[in-house]
């Protein structure tokens, strides 16, 4: 196997930003008051890294957008932040959130600088606040996690993102293997602090070579940054309030393998589209499907439920809907629409989901929904079951699509209740009135998406999408 390439601060910057819109904010750096022996050490590390810091800061642009930078550079003291780095990222991310500009920080350091000790050290937590005022004035945070990323580093500015990848076999982790290995005794287990692992276990987002890098970035700022575009979709008529063919028909076809799901949506009718992997808290569940998205034009976040990854076998489990918190909470910060897609047999139903939290985390759902400062489409894509299909429902605008349902238990299950066997479901569907046009008589949905016979996956899809756009369009313009 070809040793993975490392790339430097400046090889970084001119591969990510356009070519000529580099600008530097950086000032030149006061050792001074440093004794004679840092100061030496300061300048063989300025001469073998060609940098006069272990950070270098500015602005440019990415594909024509703009953004601010903070890149580390290893090769100058392993990457360390002192006081005068921590000053530079500090300042630089406050001049990002007076201009208005996102940040993209790509990290490579083995943390707080030991030649100053703690008050280095603690200037981490003014790291910390100014990107938080930056996150609170509504503008994005990029992060890029490069071989190595340890320390205090890591514990501050590099797990603030609002999307975190990391590059190919980069070592990742708070705690440096020889620094665990001289404390312990034992070496640190293998491969737990690589960044595949990482992306595996729902701590970042994806592995990313660093030549992607501007494609991924550019993709997010067309998401986070540019406004809407014209819609170039068209919405099929409204449905008239006439009852068609059982409920139980549409159960049925609710429940068929080539039914349309939220992948299709995004396929057909997304642009733009960046996948968000795990809670970044340490759990992953392939369930639910989170991206930065543009529909139909209207960037937003998308939160769905994926049927073709639920079975017995992988139900949605807890951590889906602490997945879908975190769509709700970037949507919020980043003030964003929010769209959740409800397609699932319903939550997980097992010891394991009541030890964490399956029904506090449906409760968390809904509650956060119905408190978000944004707007927001839900649609019942197809089934609509239980407290895992409640939890993504209370938007602003609720649709479903005409043979979309909703109910608390599969009707099976209704019917195990009321009759004692399963042979009922069909009746106990058609009373409890589950289906998609009972729902809209009763007033618990906006609208329904029409679902004509011989109608194809692609064109209920972008039939979908355009009526998510047209509803996300005309709150945006309310």
């Amino acid at each position: 196997m070809s040793k993975q390439r490392r790339w430097g601060a400046r090889e970084l910057i001119d591969l990510v930003l356009d070519e000529g819109s580099y600008e530097s904010w950086d000032t030149p750096v006061d050792t001074s008051a440093h004794p004679a022996e840092y100061r030496a050490q300061l300048e063989a590390a300025t001469e073998r890294a060609g940098t006069d810091e272990s950070v270098l800061t500015g602005r440019g642009t990415v594909r024509g957008r703009p953004v601010a930078f903070v890149v580390n550079e290893f090769r100058f003291l392993a990457g360390s932040i002192g006081t005068a780095a921590a000053e530079r990222i500090t300042s630089a991310v406050r001049r990002a959130t007076a201009e208005g500009l996102p940040v993209l920080a790509s990290t490579s350091s083995g943390g707080t600088r030991m030649q100053e000790g703690t008050r280095a050290f603690i200037r981490m937590v003014d790291i910390s606040r100014a990107l938080m005022d930056h996150r609170a004035a509504g503008l994005p945070y990029l992060v890029h996690l490069r071989h190595p990323t340890t320390g205090g580093v890591y514990a501050s500015w590099g797990s603030l993102g609002h999307v975190t990848v990391a590059e190919p076999g980069a070592m990742v982790g708070f705690l440096g293997p020889k620094v665990f290995e001289a404390l312990n005794g034992e070496e640190f287990p293998e491969g737990v602090q690589t960044a595949e692992n990482l992306a595996a276990k729902g701590v970042i987002d994806a592995v990313v070579p660093p030549e992607e890098l501007p494609e991924l970035v550019s993709n997010a700022l067309e998401v986070l940054t540019s406004p809407a575009t014209p819609s170039r979709l068209t919405r099929r008529p409204k449905l008239p309030l006439e009852d068609h063919a059982p409920v139980w028909d549409s159960i049925t076809r609710t429940r068929d393998a080539d039914r349309v799901g939220v992948r299709d949506l995004l396929r057909l009718g997304a642009d733009h589209t960046l996948r968000l992997r795990g809670t970044d808290e340490g759990e992953r569940d392939e369930t639910v499907i989170v991206a930065l998205t543009r529909l139909d034009g209207q960037p937003c976040v998308v939160v769905g439920q994926d049927r073709s990854r639920q079975s017995a076998a992988t139900p949605m489990g807890p951590g889906a809907l602490r997945e879908a918190r975190r769509a709700m909470r970037l949507a919020a910060d980043l003030r964003l629409p929010l769209v959740t897609i409800i397609d699932t047999p319903g939550a997980e139903l097992s010891p394991e989901a009541e030890e964490k939290a399956i029904a506090g985390e449906i409760a968390r759902c809904i509650a956060t929904m119905v408190t978000l400062p944004v707007p927001s489409v839900s649609v019942i894509l197809g089934e609509g079951c239980g407290g895992g299909a409640l939890a993504l429902l209370p938007a602003r605008v609720v649709l479903a699509t005409e043979h979309g349902w909703l109910s608390p238990l599969p009707p099976e299950g209704a019917s195990v209740i009321v009759h004692g066997d399963t042979s009922h479901a069909a009746e106990m569907a058609q009373d409890q009135e589950v289906g998609a046009l009972a729902l809209l008589r009763q007033g618990n949905l906006d609208a329904i998406i029409a679902e004509p016979e011989g109608d194809t996956t692609e064109q209920l899809a972008l039939a979908v999408v355009a009526e998510v756009g047209a509803h996300l369009r005309a709150m945006s313009e309310a």
